[in-house]
């Protein structure tokens, strides 16, 4: 799932991604860029796509500046999407912990159908899906061919993976009969309910409500398509996600805190971490959400690993999970 944790790794919750008013997309030649021509050679002889298509799209995109300027600037691996306090205030706020619930009772039955389907359990469904658009109400309003025309074709830290997403995009457009000039998403071109890249979509987005149509826009079929991404990665019913902890003083530093990799929990225990429920595993994920005044450290397990899987940030794994224990 590398590619999945690459780029979600720096895409902020979908709320956050609206337009930037000051500096809006602006005409651009991309077909002036000798990158770009070959693009749409390999693009005809590759997918027998039309010259004329390729050449009609690209004249057509514009130049991001805002979506460019996100991924020009400096970057530290491994850091998470935002200030833990930024999630708190907008996903795990009373006014959106009930509109988790009301999810939840609207949508039970096809999250019942999700959960005994693929063996997940249906309440972190609803976390991701809050987490993601807040239950519809974000999904973004950039423009992706141009977020990504302009991410393929510029100096950045992630160009290659842009330029893969760029051809799934009209991969997915095709194979979906979708206008590729209208499609609207994130900063970085992830679409829908569950903020999806193009590859994702095409390798998880499914038709889970019978409609006849793959949707990423729409909510149940956004059920389907993380029940089906949770089995894949591992997820275990009813085990355990992550258990709250207590420690002296306001800040933890004695053991190097991390949601990609383990410590014996004999090794947690001894540098000063009391678990305040059972944890019944041998290792576990060492996790730090750090407030403005004090640390919270948690103890998570393998299924926590799997939220993160998604987006690559302790943070949003753990806002799942507390909007999960919340409906529950």
């Amino acid at each position: 799932m590398r590619f999945i944790t690459l780029l979600l790794l720096t895409i902020l919750l979908p709320y956050f991604l609206t337009a930037n008013d000051d500096r809006p997309p602006v005409p651009y030649d991309f077909l002036a860029k000798k990158e770009v021509r070959s693009f749409v050679d390999m693009m005809v002889k590759k997918h027998h796509f039309t010259r004329s298509y390729m050449t009609a799209v690209l004249e057509s995109a514009k130049l991001d500046r805002d979506t460019l300027a996100r991924y020009t600037g400096k970057y530290k691996v491994g850091t998470t999407n935002g200030p833990w306090e930024r999630y708190k205030a907008h996903v795990l706020d009373p006014i959106t912990l009930d509109k988790a619930k009301q999810f939840k009772k609207r949508y039970y039955k096809t999250l019942l159908k999700a959960s005994r389907e693929y063996q997940v359990d249906m309440d972190y469904i609803v976390g991701f899906i809050g987490v993601e658009s807040k239950y519809g109400e974000y999904s973004g309003d950039y423009n992706v061919l141009d977020a990504l025309s302009t991410l393929a074709f510029h100096k950045n830290r992630m160009k290659k993976f842009f330029k893969s997403e760029l051809e799934h995009l009209f991969l997915m457009a095709r194979e979906q009969s979708y206008d590729i000039t209208a499609l609207k998403g994130s900063f970085a071109g992830a679409m829908g309910m569950v903020q999806q890249m193009p590859s994702v979509f095409r390798k998880y987005g499914m038709d889970y409500n019978r409609d006849g149509k793959k949707d990423p826009w729409d909510l149940e079929d956004a059920i389907g398509i993380i029940a089906k991404f949770m089995q894949k990665n591992g997820w275990k019913k009813n085990a355990l996600v992550a258990v709250p902890t207590k420690f002296k003083g306001k800040r933890y530093t004695k053991l190097k805190t991390s949601h990609r990799r383990t410590l014996p929990l004999e090794t947690i225990l001894k540098y000063g971490i009391t678990p305040l429920k059972r944890f019944n595993e041998s290792k576990a994920y060492l996790l730090k959400n750090r407030n403005l005044t004090h640390d919270d450290i948690w103890l998570g397990a393998k299924n926590f690993r799997v939220l993160t899987r998604y987006n690559n940030s302790t943070s949003y794994g753990m806002a799942i999970h507390l909007i999960a224990q919340a409906v529950k």
